[in-house]
């Protein structure tokens, strides 16, 4: 971001606060005329601005203020239309209207006022368009992807702590991971322990035979959940109450929504093969197609950063603290970038530490070595561990090369210790 005082004289700077329904426009022309208006979201109020841009003599620099995705209509037509967008952060917003009207209250006229004043000093950050960059349609299927699994947390959180110590608790020792298809046909076909003794042991196992998959011991599975269900400390239901109905409702729903993350992965793969960026960035451990796919949706085009540092930034995972005089706060991620990425390599940092002899579980145990049952160290750990992850993510794109094991020390007698046997690329 630069940040100076001299503006360019034979530019027209348009600065629009973006709202749902109405923006607010402060215009000042090269020759320093200044012009307010309120336009709609409309593509009439739209065709409006741009037509009256069009007429001004000199280029246009149009700034705004990212806003939910209210200004990603207008945008867009701004940047079709052959104008220069850019974006102005937040936060520099509201720190530089406190100073300006010395006040913490804002408006829109306030806003416009304030983004037209940053333009002027060109304290402004380069826009990329998701539809312009070619990322709409990677961004929407990592959105979905994002909101279905919210979903599908929010009803197993419910079938945990709300269904199963109702219908049947003894059932809970046998939820392994959230992909565990067989428990919820099971418990779709047999909700609670009345639906099981209902049946003779011999003819349960036969009914259920199908519901749990492939299993190293079947049949003993089958015949401990049929005696254990004769002692449940489960609610006496009636087999054909509406509670149980109900019941059967939220089971449907998270194996319904459970199938659609497992298509919206498949359609992922799908879109995605043959992109050797995405090939690459799977290489690195932790990451898999989903978060591969959420790193190039929401990254763009990592190649505009000219520093990894700048990527961090960008990421939220730049350190920050405050500052008064002699006292010094404590540094910390400043968490100003985008999430959804931050979220990314922190899930994949987490399993990466998980797996063994890679350089990330490395730089873990290390971090943690001091003091290794210290909960707030462990989490610094997989911080830093999500930050290099990030790095390594850069340098794998920008380099358009895969992740790659190598040897980074040798022991005197020539074998290599697997603690410190992989690594990535160096990042530039």
């Amino acid at each position: 971001m630069a940040d100076t005082t001299n503006a360019t004289p034979a530019l027209n700077l348009v600065a629009i606060d973006i709202a749902r329904y109405w923006n607010y426009v402060l215009l000042e022309t090269a020759a320093g005329k200044l012009h307010r208006f309120k336009m709609g979201n409309t593509a009439v109020d739209y065709d409006r601005l741009i037509g009256f841009l069009q007429s001004l003599s000199g280029p246009c620099r149009v700034g705004i203020e990212p806003t939910g995705d209210y200004h990603r209509p207008i945008a867009y037509r701004l940047l079709m239309a052959g104008f220069e967008v850019v974006g102005i952060n937040s936060v520099a917003v509201a720190r530089y209207r406190d100073a300006m009207f010395n006040s913490w209250d804002k408006n829109d006229p306030k806003d416009a006022a304030v983004i037209l004043e940053m333009l002027r000093r060109q304290a402004y950050q380069r826009y990329v368009d998701p539809m312009v960059a070619g990322t709409h349609d990677l961004q929407e299927i990592a959105k979905t992807y994002y909101q279905v699994s919210r979903a599908r947390t929010k009803a197993q959180n419910s079938l945990i702590n709300h269904g199963l110590p109702l219908y049947f608790p003894e059932m809970h020792r046998y939820w392994a991971t959230t992909r565990n298809e067989w428990f919820i046909r099971f418990l779709i076909g047999f909700p609670t322990p009345a639906h099981v003794r209902s049946l003779s042991q011999e003819a349960f196992v036969l009914a259920a035979w199908d519901l749990v998959g492939r299993k190293v011991n079947k049949q003993a599975k089958l015949e401990e959940i049929w005696e254990i269900a004769g002692s449940s400390a489960a609610l006496p239901h009636a087999p054909d109450s509406l509670a149980v109905e109900m019941f059967r409702v939220t089971l449907k729903r998270y194996q319904e929504l459970n199938q659609l993350r497992a298509s919206i992965e498949e359609r992922a793969e799908q879109v995605l093969a043959g992109n050797e960026a995405f090939e690459h960035l799977k290489t690195l451990p932790g990451v898999g197609p989903v978060i591969a796919l959420t790193i190039l949706a929401e990254a763009g085009d990592v190649k505009r950063f000219a520093h990894h540092r700048q990527f961090l930034k960008y990421c939220g995972f730049d350190l920050a603290k405050q500052q008064s005089g002699n006292q010094r706060g404590r540094e910390q991620l400043s968490k100003r970038g985008n999430a959804r990425l931050r979220l990314a390599f922190w899930l994949a940092g987490a399993g990466a530490v998980r797996m063994r002899e890679n350089s990330f579980r490395d730089k873990y145990e290390r971090y943690i070595k001091a003091d290794p049952k210290n909960a707030d160290l462990r989490r610094k750990a997989l911080t830093a561990v999500a930050a290099k992850m990030a790095r390594v993510a850069y340098s794998i794109v920008k380099t358009n090369q895969p992740y790659r094991q190598f040897f980074e020390q040798a022991l005197p007698s020539g074998s290599i210790p697997h603690s410190v046997a992989v690594g990535a690329h160096a990042t530039p």
